[in-house]
């Protein structure tokens, strides 16, 4: 594989810093966090409330002193400082202390695909400051990959789809590398976004920003596909009156307002294929696309892959885990390096 394996191997920890959910991988302990990427500070004084879960809860629900920051954005890192000191509370002292008993302590982080240097050191230097003397960097794809299983050193094409929260990433893989990827700026927030927006504009109600997902789900478990209900009850505030109301909409219209956005994930994914080498696209038509990722999880959107595609399509088994599990497996020695062995004379 590209990545240093003898280098990861040495590593202590694993983080995945991403713009909904932070996970951090400690060997031989497994997956000992996994919270939302948030945090609540008092402005006044400047003193860290909340993080994770709780800061999640009280986002929109704040009086005008506590603000609820997210310092991750797009899997990248926008304020350092806060960033370290989420860390700090989502990790917990025990863990912290253990951690700081490691003579050189070594950390690997997951980075976005084609993250500028700028990213990558931001990544670096968060975990410099919990105390890492070292910190490896790995693709996000080529963690994902590893972590739902794809055989990825093996010279066979394999395309994985990493659907984050605010980045959508394509990537075809073969021998370990990246052969062509594509990073499209529409993830699981544009989606939330595309059914505000259209709540507000058609039936002129403001959703609670907790109210989103809900949402997305009651489309049932037919999802995006036609077979779902046709309405659904929907609670909100009225944007003429500011009075609570509750308004029957249309599931077929917010399934056209949802695939919007999804039509610059559909270009990217054409995209990926037009570069790639003819040979790797014919091994995909029976291997397909894996999906992973949080927005993975959207109902429906495997079959309108699937549709526009015509290719099979499969969600991992723990898509929203398999980067941060992939990178793990690294850490502690389970992904083998593929030898190849130069022809003698």
């Amino acid at each position: 594989m590209t990545v240093n394996l003898d280098q990861l191997r040495r590593c202590h920890v694993a983080v995945d810093l991403g713009a909904a959910r932070t996970r951090v991988f400690v060997r031989g302990a497994g997956l000992v966090v996994d919270e939302p990427s948030a945090a609540a500070v008092n402005t006044r004084t400047g003193a860290l409330i909340a993080v994770g879960a709780f800061a999640e809860q009280m986002t929109g629900r704040t009086p005008s002193y506590i603000r609820v920051v997210r310092p991750v954005t797009g899997g990248t890192v926008v304020d350092i400082d806060m960033a370290q000191r989420m860390l700090r509370g989502l990790i917990g002292e025990k863990l912290r202390r253990n951690l700081r008993r490691k003579p050189r302590l070594r950390a690997a982080a997951c980075t976005p695909h084609d993250a500028d240097p700028l990213a990558q050191r931001a990544a670096v230097e968060t975990l410099v400051g919990l105390g890492a003397r070292r910190v490896e960097l790995v693709d996000t794809l080529i963690a994902a990959a590893v972590g739902c299983g794809l055989p990825v050193e093996l010279p066979e094409a394999t395309m994985i789809m990493v659907c984050g929260a605010a980045t959508t990433q394509v990537a075809v893989l073969s021998l370990g590398s990246i052969v062509t990827a594509e990073r499209i700026p529409v993830g699981g927030e544009a989606i939330d976004h595309a059914i505000v927006q259209h709540l507000r504009h058609h039936h002129e109600l403001m959703l609670p920003s907790q109210s989103v997902r809900p949402l997305q789900i009651a489309l049932s478990g037919n999802g995006l596909t036609p077979y779902g209900p046709e309405t659904t009850e929907i609670h909100g505030r009225d944007v003429a009156t500011g009075l609570a109301r509750s308004v029957y909409v249309d599931t077929a219209a917010v399934r056209d307002a949802i695939h919007t956005p999804l039509t610059a994930v559909l270009d990217g994914i054409g995209k990926v294929l037009r570069d790639c080498p003819p040979d790797l696209v014919a091994d995909l038509a029976d291997r397909g696309i894996m999906m992973v990722g949080g927005s993975a999880l959207l109902p429906g959107l495997d079959q309108m892959l699937r549709n526009a595609t015509g290719m099979p399509v499969t969600i991992a088994e723990r898509p929203d885990v398999c980067a941060i599990l992939g990178l793990g497996a690294m850490l502690e020695g389970r992904v083998q390096p593929l030898v190849l062995n130069p022809l003698a004379g």
